[in-house]
């Protein structure tokens, strides 16, 4: 079964941020960090942890009693698969406004905006003066 992040839910993606950060985890150890982030029950976590399973996002080993959860994707590449899921569904004449708006309303630090910089100082010496609409045929007012 192939790994497709684009199905997790926000729920989910707070569980997954957890095993994210350390790594594999057991099943108490999750429901306590879950608990106190939010006012989850033990049966909300375990349903949710069950689904990302069942999305074979993750997987279990069973030690002794307790069931220890691995992730499946990296979460960068989960971040990648979505963000490209979002974007694949935009009209390609506004991504860039949408980006943008994106930069004004993120926090960044100086070295991921040196990196933006120079991957957009890249595209500059290639990008079209325009991009092409993919919206409805005739019908666009982009």
């Amino acid at each position: 079964m192939a790994v497709d992040a684009t199905e997790v839910t926000s729920s989910e993606w707070e569980i997954m941020r957890v095993i994210w950060t350390k790594g594999a985890i057991d099943t108490k150890a999750i429901i306590t960090i879950m608990q106190e982030k939010r006012d989850w029950t033990e049966s909300t976590i375990k349903t949710l942890l069950r689904r990302l399973v069942n999305k074979n996002i993750l997987t279990t080993t069973k030690e002794g009693r307790q069931f220890v959860y691995h992730a499946n994707v990296s979460e960068s590449a989960a971040m990648t698969a979505t963000v490209n899921d979002v974007f694949a569904r935009l009209c390609n004449m506004k991504k860039g406004a949408a980006i943008t708006d994106l930069l004004r309303d993120t926090d960044l630090c100086q070295s991921d905006i040196q990196a933006m910089q120079a991957v957009l100082a890249d595209k500059l010496t290639t990008a079209p003066e325009k991009v092409a609409c993919d919206c409805l045929p005739e019908d666009c007012e982009c």
